[in-house]
């Protein structure tokens, strides 16, 4: 199995050291969510 693509070493980096935030991600111009925040996130705003 490939290591973590540069973006997703990042996004893990910035999540350890805030495990308590929701991390919106940049991608583009687009903000993105992972994980456990996406699940988080779409719960509470009722999304799908």
């Amino acid at each position: 199995m490939a290591g973590l693509s540069p973006m997703m070493q990042q996004y893990f980096d910035i999540k350890e050291q805030n495990k308590d935030s929701i991390l919106f991600f940049r991608l583009g111009d687009f903000y993105e969510m992972f994980f456990d925040d996406a699940k988080t996130v779409s719960e509470e705003l009722d999304l799908v």
